[in-house]
């Protein structure tokens, strides 16, 4: 089974998850229920596991938020938990509508068998509890598709630095920045990628020749587009950016986010390349990285 097919089986899962979420029965609510403006459900979405070199395994887990307009903030606790383990296990409290792609992923040990990890939340009012493991028939290749000879693109938060790549690691891995209420807090990162277009061959699609060319006159290997959006992940108030789509420029990001309450915050950075947001649903090639924020009160004027 291919990894593109199992990207297919991932997003058919969101609604098979749904209808199976448990939940009062006033509170169900059926997944191809018409989406409305505001007040409806935010659903866990799995999206596959995969083998660690060690052996343990990683789950990778996004949502579902079907409202069109209304974002939510959901705190960590009885409303937002993940199980065994938590409640906290690093899953996002800020929901923006739509679909938030592998926002976090969970480890488990190699005798994990068929134990299950559960994420409960509560939205508007209705409650749903998914469950998570090492199901067979979702087993996804993040890091490279092999079908495509495409990987991830490479974020580091210093020119030297660390690369990041693929699905996102633990909060607490990466790095803070300090800022106040009201101040815009500088945002640079750096993003690269290995210039392969989706194509069957991989190493990047020759350009088409142009009409009346002879065969073989194509151009030479595509550059790979590659973007990166900014988003709030957590935190206690509004995160304004200057720009949360920014221009890449010689591999560099620049941007600020203004912060509205002080407090600490995580921005969530997700690099994609020709594979579109999420990796076009199917688990790769795409990179998520967070970055945490300490946002003090602005000085009182005069002090």
């Amino acid at each position: 089974m291919t990894t593109r097919f199992m990207g297919r089986l991932a997003l058919a899962l969101v609604a098979a998850a749904c209808l199976a979420a448990v939940a009062t029965p006033a509170a169900r609510q059926l997944a191809m229920e018409p989406l409305k403006d505001a007040g409806q459900n935010v659903y866990p979405a799995f999206e596959g596991w995969y083998q660690n070199a060690d052996g343990t395994y990683t789950l990778l887990i996004g949502y579902y938020n079907r409202n069109k307009k209304q974002t939510l903030d959901i705190p960590i606790g009885p409303e937002n938990r993940i199980e065994p383990g938590g409640p906290d296990q690093g899953q996002p409290t800020h929901f923006v509508v739509g679909r938030g792609w592998g926002t976090l992923t969970v480890k488990v040990p190699k005798d994990f068998g068929d134990k299950k990890v559960t994420w409960t939340l509560t939205a508007n009012g209705k409650t749903v509890t998914i469950p998570f493991g090492i199901t067979k028939g979702y087993q996804i290749e993040p890091y490279k598709d092999e079908a495509m000879g495409n990987t991830p693109p490479v974020i580091k938060f210093a020119e030297s630095g660390a690369k990041l790549t693929g699905p996102p690691g633990p909060l607490a891995s990466y790095p803070t920045v300090t800022g106040a209420t009201g101040e815009p807090v500088p945002i640079t990162f750096w993003i690269t990628d290995d210039g392969n277009e989706e194509t069957p061959t991989g190493g990047g699609a020759a350009a088409p020749p142009p009409p009346g060319a002879p065969a073989g006159a194509g151009g030479p290997p595509r550059r790979q587009r590659i973007s990166a959006t900014l988003s709030k992940y957590r935190g206690p108030g509004t995160v304004s950016f200057a720009d949360a789509t920014p221009a890449i420029e010689k591999d560099k990001v620049s941007t600020t986010a203004t912060f509205s309450l002080p407090g600490d915050y995580v921005i969530r950075i997700e690099g994609n390349d020709s594979s579109g947001v999420g990796g076009g649903g199917f688990q790769c090639c795409w990179t998520t990285a967070y970055l945490k924020v300490n946002v003090k009160a602005a000085p009182t004027s005069g002090k």
